[in-house]
């Protein structure tokens, strides 16, 4: 059952993460056809709290409010050393009774601090996600993904991703159908592939070694080559095995993974900013052919570059067309 929903909130509020839960579950869509949620507001401390922007967000229930929830929805707040004692016990209390809770973005530490996240899953934005593994070692962090359902524990990575943890459970729990009603009343995706690695700036130990900084340099210049580590190894006058050892004391990753890397990163900016087709953009980029661009991006990024293209590319066309693709009446 999906019908009385509590977004728990701390100082300092989130205005955006605490806004994805208000926007999914605190309107009434019923002329749609849509269900109406009872959506509530609780915190410890109820009354004015302030948030990171400068504005105060009225609260006006307690902790006990928790105790009606079918579904509690822990918005991102600043991370916290502690957290009330009170609010986790609810917590604790109302996943025993059988109500899920989820998680935006940090809102994750909170369900750690109450011990849900122990022996599962979980995920929260990529900048935290190794804070989370070390601070809650009995969860297994997930650091690639949007969202992450161990029913009942669902957890988000950054921000929008909210919006698709949101739209998974009630597509789990009401049906596609709803799931789409309320993304198309809010304009969104109702369900997005891939994970939170394409949003992940993903640079590599820079190597300021004399033995191989002037290799890195030319190998960045010539990436469209096949190059293989023996040839390597010649150019930086080594054995291979040297090499090997070498390149991974100096820069903290194997020869192949680099360039793979390297090799990524410029097809990412060459999807970005130009309009080259995928096969040219590979051929560019030492991959070859777009199969093999295709399949790196599934493995690394977890989306196509296609994809990735129509989310971050500069062309304002292919914006209108992923709008288009995605909403009728939309007209390129």
């Amino acid at each position: 059952m999906l019908k009385n929903v509590v977004a728990v909130v701390l100082e300092p509020v989130h205005p955006f993460e605490l806004g994805v839960a208000c926007e999914v579950f605190g309107l009434d869509r019923s002329d749609d056809g849509l269900p109406v949620y009872d959506f509530a507001l609780a915190s410890d401390r109820p009354g004015a709290l302030r948030t990171h922007a400068g504005f105060t967000v009225d609260v006006p229930h307690g902790v006990e409010r928790l105790a009606e929830a079918d579904l509690i929805i822990a918005a991102a707040t600043g991370v916290r050393d502690e957290y009330p004692e009170p609010l986790l016990d609810a917590l604790r209390a109302a996943v025993a009774r059988g109500a899920r809770v989820l998680s935006i973005c940090n809102g994750t530490y909170l369900l750690g601090a109450a011990g849900l996240l122990d022996g599962r899953s979980s995920t929260t934005h990529w900048r935290h996600t190794d804070r989370l593994a070390e601070r809650f070692p009995l969860t297994r962090v997930e650091p690639d993904v949007l969202y992450v359902d161990e029913d009942p524990v669902i957890t988000s990575a950054g921000t929008a991703a909210g919006i698709d943890a949101c739209l998974h459970l009630v597509r789990k729990l009401q049906g596609a159908e709803v799931a789409r009603g309320i993304a198309r009343r809010m304009v969104v995706a109702p369900h997005r592939d891939g994970g939170q690695a394409q949003f992940v700036a993903r640079p590599l130990p820079e190597c300021d070694s004399e033995s191989l900084g002037g290799l890195l340099d030319w190998l960045r210049h010539h990436l469209d080559q096949e190059l293989t580590v023996d040839q390597l190894a010649a150019r930086a006058h080594m054995s291979p095995r040297t090499f090997a050892r070498r390149f991974q004391q100096e820069t903290g990753t194997t020869p192949h993974r680099w360039l793979t890397n390297q090799r990524l990163l410029q097809a990412q900016r060459l999807l970005e900013g130009t309009t080259e087709p995928v096969d040219a953009v590979a051929a560019r980029c030492g991959f070859g052919n777009g199969a093999t661009l295709r399949h790196h991006f599934g493995r690394w990024l977890g989306t196509t570059p296609q994809a990735y293209r129509r989310m971050f590319g500069n062309s304002a066309a292919g914006l209108v067309a992923q709008s288009a693709a995605t909403w009728p009446g939309v007209r390129a």
